[in-house]
């Protein structure tokens, strides 16, 4: 169940964070979203590597929303559609 939470957690963390980054990012909604669930599973593991978390546990919303947006920097710096 705990991956399911981080998925949906990811889901709403990577709308915020998009709607939370200036300028224009040219991807859709899907792209969007797949970046968000990447950034949450990223800061749940890299929370859990660093002991922040037990094992099962997800990250917080917080820790998701800045996980998506080093996702979707980091998306816009590799393709270079980031204006």
């Amino acid at each position: 169940m705990g991956i399911i939470w981080t998925i949906l957690i990811g889901f709403v963390a990577g709308l915020v964070a998009r709607a939370m980054l200036p300028g224009n990012q040219p991807m859709g909604f899907v792209l969007t979203v797949v970046l968000g669930i990447a950034g949450s599973l990223l800061a749940t593991y890299l929370g859990q590597a660093t002991g922040w978390y037990t094992a099962g546990a997800g990250a917080g919303f917080m820790a998701s929303v800045v996980g998506a947006i080093v996702v979707l920097l980091i998306y816009g710096l590799v393709t270079g559609r980031r204006r």
